[in-house]
């Protein structure tokens, strides 16, 4: 269910009328504020995971494998020395199996 301001608004004020903001030894206006902000975070996830689509969509429409643009997004964020590393074993495995 997508995080709407409005409900936030209400449960808030649900919640200052409620003088009770300790229920079974649980702080409540903590627990709300922790739910609150994941479900803020899960719908800017959802918007920057459409936006990555939409640029994946553009590189493809110009042409561009969009494979090998994930692959070399995962190999900037490993260290040089793990690439290579990696690589040496992609060299030896191919050269077993006669590639």
């Amino acid at each position: 269910m997508p995080f709407n301001l409005n409900e936030a608004a209400a449960s808030r004020a649900r919640q200052a009328a409620d003088p009770d903001s300790n229920v079974g030894g649980i702080a409540v206006d903590r627990l709300r504020s922790v739910i609150e902000r994941v479900e803020r975070l899960e719908e800017e996830r959802k918007t920057l995971a459409g936006d990555i689509k939409d640029i994946f969509a553009e590189a493809k429409s110009a042409g561009f494998d969009v494979h090998t643009i994930k692959n070399i997004i995962k190999l900037r964020k490993k260290e040089p020395s793990e690439i290579e590393e990696q690589e040496t074993l992609l060299d030896i495995y191919r050269r077993a199996l006669g590639m």
